[in-house]
Protein backbone atom coordinates (compact mmCIF):
# COMPACT_ATOMS: atom_id res chain seq x y z
CA UNK A 1 0.00 0.00 0.00
CA UNK A 2 1.35 3.40 -0.94
CA UNK A 3 0.97 5.80 1.97
CA UNK A 4 1.89 9.47 2.27
CA UNK A 5 2.41 11.42 5.45
CA UNK A 6 2.12 15.19 5.41
CA UNK A 7 3.24 16.89 8.60
CA UNK A 8 3.61 20.30 10.18
CA UNK A 9 6.11 20.46 13.03
CA UNK A 10 7.18 23.43 15.13
CA UNK A 11 9.62 21.91 17.62
CA UNK A 12 10.22 18.43 16.20
CA UNK A 13 7.73 16.22 18.02
CA UNK A 14 5.29 15.93 15.10
CA UNK A 15 8.15 15.27 12.69
CA UNK A 16 9.37 12.48 14.98
CA UNK A 17 5.92 10.84 14.94
CA UNK A 18 5.72 11.27 11.16
CA UNK A 19 9.11 9.51 10.85
CA UNK A 20 7.98 6.66 13.10
CA UNK A 21 4.80 6.27 11.05
CA UNK A 22 6.74 6.42 7.78
CA UNK A 23 9.00 3.61 9.00
CA UNK A 24 6.07 1.48 10.22
CA UNK A 25 4.00 1.97 7.06
CA UNK A 26 6.76 2.25 4.47
CA UNK A 27 5.32 5.66 3.69
CA UNK A 28 6.66 8.77 2.02
CA UNK A 29 6.92 11.88 4.22
CA UNK A 30 6.40 15.41 2.98
CA UNK A 31 6.45 18.64 5.01
CA UNK A 32 3.19 20.60 4.93
CA UNK A 33 4.89 23.61 3.32
CA UNK A 34 5.75 21.47 0.29
CA UNK A 35 2.51 19.47 0.22
CA UNK A 36 0.27 22.50 0.12
CA UNK A 37 1.95 23.60 -3.14
CA UNK A 38 1.22 20.26 -4.85
CA UNK A 39 -1.81 19.74 -7.05
CA UNK A 40 -4.21 16.86 -6.50
CA UNK A 41 -2.46 14.63 -9.04
CA UNK A 42 0.54 14.40 -6.67
CA UNK A 43 -1.62 12.41 -4.21
CA UNK A 44 -3.50 10.33 -6.80
CA UNK A 45 -1.48 7.11 -6.37
CA UNK A 46 -1.57 7.15 -2.57
CA UNK A 47 -3.93 4.62 -1.05
CA UNK A 48 -3.53 6.16 2.41
CA UNK A 49 -2.89 9.78 3.36
CA UNK A 50 -2.09 10.94 6.87
CA UNK A 51 -1.79 14.50 8.10
CA UNK A 52 0.01 15.28 11.33
CA UNK A 53 0.01 18.64 13.01
CA UNK A 54 0.78 20.04 16.41
CA UNK A 55 -1.79 21.13 18.94
CA UNK A 56 -2.38 24.80 19.66
CA UNK A 57 -5.36 26.13 21.55
CA UNK A 58 -7.37 22.92 21.17
CA UNK A 59 -6.90 22.84 17.38
CA UNK A 60 -4.55 21.02 15.02
CA UNK A 61 -2.34 23.47 13.15
CA UNK A 62 -3.00 23.50 9.37
CA UNK A 63 -5.52 20.66 9.61
CA UNK A 64 -8.03 22.60 7.50
CA UNK A 65 -5.81 21.83 4.49
CA UNK A 66 -6.33 18.11 5.12
CA UNK A 67 -10.03 18.29 6.00
CA UNK A 68 -10.66 20.41 2.91
CA UNK A 69 -9.30 17.58 0.76
CA UNK A 70 -11.30 14.77 2.36
CA UNK A 71 -14.11 14.92 -0.25
CA UNK A 72 -11.55 14.65 -3.08
CA UNK A 73 -9.80 11.75 -1.38
CA UNK A 74 -12.90 9.62 -0.87
CA UNK A 75 -11.87 5.98 -1.24
CA UNK A 76 -8.45 6.45 0.35
CA UNK A 77 -7.62 5.52 3.94
CA UNK A 78 -7.37 8.89 5.72
CA UNK A 79 -6.01 9.76 9.15
CA UNK A 80 -5.35 12.97 11.02
CA UNK A 81 -2.94 12.88 13.94
CA UNK A 82 -2.26 15.56 16.47
CA UNK A 83 0.85 15.85 18.61
CA UNK A 84 0.67 17.90 21.77
CA UNK A 85 2.19 18.58 25.14
CA UNK A 86 -0.67 17.02 27.11
CA UNK A 87 -0.63 13.42 28.27
CA UNK A 88 -3.01 11.18 26.30
CA UNK A 89 -5.29 10.66 29.30
CA UNK A 90 -6.11 14.35 29.76
CA UNK A 91 -9.89 14.84 29.17
CA UNK A 92 -9.28 17.81 26.84
CA UNK A 93 -7.54 15.47 24.38
CA UNK A 94 -10.74 13.55 23.60
CA UNK A 95 -12.66 16.80 23.13
CA UNK A 96 -10.02 18.19 20.76
CA UNK A 97 -10.02 14.97 18.72
CA UNK A 98 -13.80 15.01 18.46
CA UNK A 99 -13.73 18.63 17.28
CA UNK A 100 -10.97 17.96 14.73
CA UNK A 101 -13.41 16.33 12.29
CA UNK A 102 -17.07 16.93 11.53
CA UNK A 103 -19.56 14.06 11.61
CA UNK A 104 -19.41 13.92 7.81
CA UNK A 105 -15.56 13.89 7.78
CA UNK A 106 -15.52 11.07 10.37
CA UNK A 107 -17.20 8.84 7.76
CA UNK A 108 -13.94 8.95 5.77
CA UNK A 109 -11.18 9.78 8.24
CA UNK A 110 -10.13 9.16 11.83
CA UNK A 111 -8.34 11.47 14.24
CA UNK A 112 -5.63 10.35 16.65
CA UNK A 113 -3.57 11.99 19.40
CA UNK A 114 0.07 11.37 20.28
CA UNK A 115 1.57 12.95 23.36
CA UNK A 116 4.79 14.77 22.58
CA UNK A 117 6.20 17.40 24.88
CA UNK A 118 7.53 20.92 25.01
CA UNK A 119 10.87 22.17 23.72
CA UNK A 120 11.23 25.75 24.89
CA UNK A 121 14.70 25.92 23.35
CA UNK A 122 13.15 25.43 19.87
CA UNK A 123 10.29 27.92 20.31
CA UNK A 124 10.21 31.48 19.08
CA UNK A 125 10.08 34.18 21.75
CA UNK A 126 6.34 34.88 21.31
CA UNK A 127 5.50 31.18 21.77
CA UNK A 128 7.76 30.93 24.83
CA UNK A 129 6.05 33.93 26.36
CA UNK A 130 2.59 32.56 25.55
CA UNK A 131 3.41 29.20 27.13
CA UNK A 132 4.93 30.79 30.24
CA UNK A 133 1.83 32.99 30.63
CA UNK A 134 -0.41 29.94 30.24
CA UNK A 135 1.61 28.03 32.84
CA UNK A 136 1.27 30.96 35.23
CA UNK A 137 -2.50 31.09 34.72
CA UNK A 138 -2.80 27.36 35.33
CA UNK A 139 -0.77 27.59 38.54
CA UNK A 140 -3.08 30.31 39.87
CA UNK A 141 -6.30 28.50 38.98
CA UNK A 142 -8.59 28.10 41.97
CA UNK A 143 -10.12 24.67 42.54
CA UNK A 144 -7.65 23.04 40.12
CA UNK A 145 -7.73 19.27 39.97
CA UNK A 146 -4.57 17.35 40.78
CA UNK A 147 -4.14 16.60 37.07
CA UNK A 148 -4.35 20.34 36.28
CA UNK A 149 -1.83 21.13 39.02
CA UNK A 150 0.54 18.48 37.67
CA UNK A 151 0.13 19.82 34.12
CA UNK A 152 0.80 23.39 35.30
CA UNK A 153 4.05 22.24 36.87
CA UNK A 154 4.98 20.19 33.82
CA UNK A 155 4.63 23.00 31.27
CA UNK A 156 7.00 25.31 33.14
CA UNK A 157 9.97 23.63 31.45
CA UNK A 158 10.89 21.48 28.45
CA UNK A 159 10.01 17.79 28.56
CA UNK A 160 9.55 14.84 26.23
CA UNK A 161 6.78 12.29 26.84
CA UNK A 162 6.67 10.99 23.27
CA UNK A 163 6.72 7.26 22.70
CA UNK A 164 6.60 5.09 19.60
CA UNK A 165 3.75 3.07 21.15
CA UNK A 166 1.34 5.94 20.43
CA UNK A 167 1.53 5.27 16.69
CA UNK A 168 0.20 1.72 17.08
CA UNK A 169 -3.53 2.62 16.78
CA UNK A 170 -2.76 4.74 13.70
CA UNK A 171 -0.79 1.95 12.03
CA UNK A 172 -3.53 -0.58 12.81
CA UNK A 173 -6.17 1.75 11.37
CA UNK A 174 -4.21 2.44 8.18
CA UNK A 175 -3.38 -1.21 7.67
CA UNK A 176 -7.05 -2.09 8.21
CA UNK A 177 -6.73 -4.34 11.25
CA UNK A 178 -9.06 -2.15 13.32
CA UNK A 179 -11.95 -0.37 11.67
Amino acid sequence: MKAMIVYSSKTGFTKRYAQWLAEALGAEMIPFEEARKKDDSFFADAQAILYGGWAMGGKIVNSEWFTGKIPKWNGKKLALFCVGASPNELPDVETALHNALTDEERKYARAFYCQGGLAYEKMSLPFKMMMKAYAGMMKKKKDATQMEKDMAEMICHSYDISDRKFIEPIVEYIQGFKE
